[in-house]
């Protein structure tokens, strides 16, 4: 299960699927190398959550223990 360590990581994974569709993941993962190559490393890992988030969220299955 991805790690969500602010309430913005999941708005931002929302938005990402809504404008992005199928997409929205390599969105969050090119943004997270671009903030990776400025040398931003808050908002790289803010990114690399979102994108694993975005894998959760799109899965057309329950992931993890269903109860």
């Amino acid at each position: 299960m991805p790690y969500i360590a602010d309430i913005r990581i999941v708005s931002d994974a929302t938005d990402l699927i809504a404008s992005f569709g199928a997409q929205a993941g390599v969105e969050a993962a090119e943004r997270a190398d671009r903030s990776r190559d400025i040398g931003n490393h808050i908002r790289f890992c803010h990114w690399r959550q979102t994108e694993r988030l975005i894998v959760v969220m799109t899965a057309s299955r329950a992931i993890g223990t269903v109860h």
